[in-house]
């Protein structure tokens, strides 16, 4: 471990939850790196991207998920940049672009949602035991949470090693599953490329939509995890380890595994590849078990992670303590089902989240030139323009299902956020003051 990384250990304030990582503290490229890139390396994509080319064959699902993968890396990218210059995590971000007060509102929303992640990855993990090895959906989903959240309690360090850990494993495992599937299905790779789709459920930008969604909440907040990086080139080159490359890559294994015709299901369960690993003795069966419990893992700890950094921000508690309390409340939702449920409102999220995006790029790129507008602790035309960019994306969701609700609302929600800020034509420099500050009645 080199000094910059023995100091993380060394700061008083562990995961700098509410102020941002000094210089001395960040870590290596090749760390933060892993830590973005062991996220979506997980069975969770390839189930979506085998859903993607089930309907949309082999080639334009390739094409679908490559875009929506470019269109995240944009997206978050610009967020890393930001983040890695600043060290400033979501919370303070938020801060910056929503008020003192009105961040409270946008980081206690998404920081809220991320845990219905945790809670979808410990449900999964328990019917995915159950299925496999016919345990108790209950013990194994107790078993997967309680080791996602000692992961999530270690912090950073934590999730770059499972990150480091976790893309290996998944690629090993995915091409054994893959070699058995060749098997199964009888077809070749080659014959794989010609897979012309056999559902009609999704259109082209329907599936870029699902890429986007994906992310949409985790991405948002990508700036818990790139502000550790040495400064913004090394916070996008993060960021690109995982869209477009680790995310593209799990997502057309699944495809993969739907065209070979490995999949059992593929019109609900998309290219969920764990069956095939099963029934060929007890090694491959005991490297299985490893591969779930460190695949959701992954995936789980990056979100009880990001949750808990956002409450930390709104409350005097550390990441640590409220990783174990949200931890335990996510693992209770888990356990009674609830979970189940969680991916019918996946595009919801691709309406409602990106215009928070939009506000937090372009509000602090325009905050250097003019001043915010502060009313009582809120900047209200960051608001307009969250609630107008929704609002877009959700007639463009309805009414224009061709388009992508994710680009609809960040466009609308940046285009609102900017136009509306000019309108005010208030240079900084005309005041020392950071921002017009209106007091509550």
């Amino acid at each position: 471990m080199s000094a910059t990384d023995k100091s993380i250990s060394e700061s008083p304030t562990g995961e700098y939850e509410h102020e941002p990582v000094p210089a001395a503290a960040r870590r290596s490229l090749l760390s933060v790196s892993a830590v973005w890139a062991g996220f979506p390396m997980c069975l969770g994509n390839a189930v979506f991207g085998g859903l993607i080319v089930y309907n949309q064959g082999m080639m334009r699902g390739f094409w679908a998920i490559l875009l929506g993968n470019l269109l995240l890396f944009g997206y978050v990218g610009t967020l890393s940049w930001i983040a890695g210059n600043s060290g400033r995590n979501f919370s303070l971000q938020t801060e910056a672009a929503f008020g003192r007060r009105g961040r409270a509102v946008v980081v206690g929303f998404l920081a809220t949602v991320v845990i219905g992640w945790f809670s979808y990855q410990v449900g999964l993990t328990g019917t995915t035991l159950q299925s496999v090895f016919g345990w108790n959906p209950l013990w194994g989903g107790l078993l997967g949470a309680v080791v996602y959240i000692v992961i999530t309690a270690l912090g950073i360090r934590a999730l770059s090693v499972i990150g480091m850990i976790g893309m290996p494993l998944f690629l090993v495992m995915a091409g054994v599953a893959l070699y058995f599937g060749l098997d199964k299905g009888g077809q070749s790779l080659s014959h794989a490329l010609s897979y012309s789709g056999a559902g009609h459920g999704l259109g082209f930008w329907a599936c870029v939509g699902i890429v986007i969604a994906g992310f949409a909440d985790s991405g948002t907040m990508t700036a818990d995890f790139t502000r550790w990086a040495k400064d913004g080139r090394s916070g996008v080159v993060a960021a690109a380890s995982a869209f477009p490359f680790a995310n593209t890559i799990a997502f057309l294994i699944g495809g993969l595994v739907v065209a070979i015709g490995g999949a059992d299901d593929p019109a609900s369960n998309g290219g969920a590849f764990l069956g095939l690993l099963t029934g060929h003795g007890g090694l491959m069966t005991g490297l299985a078990v490893l591969f779930v419990l460190a695949n959701l893992g992954s995936v789980a700890a990056h979100c009880l992670y990001n949750g808990a950094v956002g409450w930390s921000g709104l409350t005097p508690l550390r990441m640590r303590t409220l990783a174990v309390l949200l931890g335990t409340v996510g693992a209770f939702v888990a356990l009674t089902g609830i979970w189940s449920h969680i991916v019918n409102w996946l595009q919801l999220l691709g309406v409602i989240v990106p215009p928070i995006g939009a506000v937090l790029i372009v509000g602090q790129v325009l905050s250097k030139r003019v001043k915010p507008l502060v009313v009582a602790g809120v900047q209200p035309i960051a608001f307009a323009a969250w609630a107008i960019g929704a609002l877009a994306a959700a007639i463009a969701h309805y009414q224009l299902p061709g388009s992508v609700d994710a680009v609809v609302g960040f466009v609308v929600g940046a285009l609102v956020q900017a136009g509306l800020t000019f309108a005010r034509t208030v240079p900084a420099a005309a005041s020392a003051e950071p921002a017009v500050e209106i007091a509550a009645a």
